[in-house]
C-alpha cells in the first residue's frame, strides 16, 4: 500500500523555523506599539457566524458574494472570519465592552481566510494586525488611529510609503455618489472590464477600486465623492488634514480611494508601498460610525484599520529589512555515552533558570556529527563531556566563534558563559 504524501491546500502556508522569527519579531514591535498606545488586546474565534459577517462587510461586497469559506452544522452556519472589523464589533456589544466605560482601545493579530485566487502577498489563508477605537466620533480618533498604524511601519524601518486619504462621508452622500457613477459608467459599459460592468449595478463605488487597464482611463474622468459631501461631512475630512499636518504624517488626497467594505462613513484610508508591485497596499481603514449598530449593538462611532503581515514581510524583503537575526543557543552539550548525557540533561534546568539557552545532542551521534550539528545551530559555546570529564569534573568549554578551548568545573560553567 503506498504512502500518500500530504500537502497544504492551495493558498495556505507553513511557517517554518528560520522565517518564523521575523514574524515573531514583527509581532513584538505590534505589541510594543500598542502598548504606547495603550490600546489592549482582543483575540476572537476563527469561526464566527456567516449572518455577522454578510451584514457587517455587505451583502454585495466581493468578500460575502464570492470569498467566503462557509459551511453548515445542523442549523448554524459558520464562516471561517475573512476580516477582522466584524469579529471585533460583535465582541464588543456580545460582552457590553461600552459599560467599562470610555473608548475602548482594541488591538488584534491572527489569521484570516479569503478563498480567492492566491497570488504573491496574498492567500487563502492570511494573516493580519489591526486596531478599532470604539465609542469616539471626532476627527481626534482618526488621526490616532492613522498615527497607530503608521509608527509601526517607522519602527519597523519601511518609509518607502504613501498614505492615502479621503472621505466617503455620511450614508446619504454615498447614496447620491452611487447613483452619480451609474449614470457616468452606463453610457461606458461596454468599454468596462468584465469585473467593473458586474459591479455597475450593485457596487458601482468598486469599479474605482479596479486595478483593469482597461478601466483606469475610464475612472479618470469619473465624478468625486468629495464633490457630494455635507458641510458637516467637509469640516470632519478638514480636521482629519488639520490634525495630520500637526502631526507631521504626510498624506495625499485621492478621490477615488473609497475601500471595498460597506461599513465605512466619512474618513478613508490606505496605505501604499511601491516595493510591493501593482498591489500596492500595505493596509488601511477609515470611520465605520455604523457598523456596531448593524450587528446588534446602540449607534457607536467607531474607527479602525488593519494591515496584512505577508504583505509587510514583501516589503522587508525587498527593502533588505531584517526584524531578527537567528540566534543559536549559549550552550551546546557534546555527549559521549548514556552517562553523559544524563548529566548533560540534569544540568541544564539551573543553566536555564540562569537565562542561558541550552540544549544537547539527544540520538546519540558521534562526537564529529555533534560538533557538526553545534556549528550549525550557530552556538556561542559547546561543553564537551565525556566518562574522563565526569570522573574529574572537569569539561571542555569550547569557544565557537574564537575556536578556543579551557579546562572549567561543572560549577564554573554558568559564570564562564554569561561573563563571555
Amino acid at each position: 500500500m503506498s504512502k500518500t504524501a500530504y500537502t497544504t491546500h492551495h493558498g495556505m502556508t507553513d511557517l517554518l523555523p528560520g522565517e518564523i522569527e521575523q514574524w515573531q519579531a514583527l509581532e513584538a514591535i505590534i505589541h510594543e506599539t500598542a502598548r504606547l498606545f495603550h490600546f489592549q488586546e482582543i483575540r476572537t474565534p476563527v469561526l464566527e457566524q456567516t449572518e455577522l459577517i454578510a451584514r457587517g462587510v455587505g451583502q454585495l461586497t466581493d468578500i460575502v458574494s464570492k470569498e467566503m469559506f462557509t459551511f453548515d452544522r445542523g442549523e448554524d452556519h459558520y464562516v471561517l472570519r475573512p476580516e477582522g472589523t466584524a469579529p471585533v464589533a460583535r465582541a464588543y456589544v456580545q460582552h457590553h465592552l461600552a459599560q467599562r466605560g470610555g473608548t475602548q482601545r482594541l488591538y488584534y493579530i491572527g489569521p484570516f481566510f479569503r478563498a480567492e485566487r492566491p497570488q504573491k502577498g496574498r492567500q487563502r489563508q492570511f494573516h493580519q494586525f489591526g486596531a478599532e477605537l470604539v465609542g469616539a466620533r471626532g476627527s481626534i480618533a482618526d488621526v490616532e488611529i492613522i498615527a497607530f498604524m503608521t509608527r509601526i511601519y517607522r519602527q519597523i524601518g519601511i518609509t518607502n510609503t504613501t498614505l492615502k486619504l479621503n472621505s466617503v462621508g455620511e450614508p446619504e452622500s454615498r447614496e447620491a455618489y452611487r447613483k452619480a457613477l451609474r449614470d457616468y459608467f452606463k453610457p461606458l459599459a461596454g468599454q468596462l472590464s468584465e469585473v467593473s460592468r458586474n459591479r455597475l449595478d450593485t457596487n458601482p463605488m468598486r469599479i474605482l477600486d479596479s486595478k483593469e487597464e482597461q478601466d483606469q482611463p475610464l475612472k479618470a474622468g469619473a465624478p468625486v465623492i468629495t464633490d457630494f459631501l455635507s458641510a458637516a461631512s467637509r469640516k470632519h475630512f478638514e480636521s482629519v488634514r488639520d490634525l495630520l499636518d500637526k502631526l507631521r504624517i504626510p498624506y495625499d488626497v485621492d478621490p477615488f480611494l473609497v475601500r471595498g467594505l460597506d461599513y465605512y462613513t466619512e474618513t478613508a484610508f490606505e496605505l501604499t508601498s511601491p516595493d510591493l508591485g501593482s498591489q500596492d497596499a500595505l493596509g488601511g481603514g477609515g470611520r465605520y460610525d455604523l457598523l456596531i449598530e448593524e450587528v446588534g449593538g446602540p449607534p457607536t462611532p467607531a474607527v479602525g484599520f488593519a494591515c496584512g503581515i505577508e504583505r509587510l514581510m514583501i516589503a522587508c524583503e525587498a527593502l533588505g529589512l531584517k526584524l531578527a537575526d537567528p540566534s543559536g543557543p549559549d550552550i551546546y552539550f557534546v555527549t559521549r555515552g548514556e552517562e553523559a548525557a544524563r548529566w548533560a540533561l540534569e544540568k541544564m534546568p539551573d543553566l536555564r533558570n540562569s537565562g542561558l539557552v541550552c540544549t544537547m545532542d539527544y540520538s546519540g551521534r558521534s562526537l564529529k556529527a555533534q560538533m557538526k550539528d553545534a556549528n550549525r545551530q550557530q552556538a556561542r559555546f559547546a561543553v564537551i563531556i565525556g566518562e574522563q570529564e565526569l570522573n574529574d569534573n572537569m569539561f571542555t568549554l569550547r569557544d565557537m566563534e574564537k575556536s578556543e578551548e579551557s579546562l572549567i568545573s561543572g560549577s564554573e560553567i554558568t559564570e564562564r558563559v554569561l561573563s563571555s
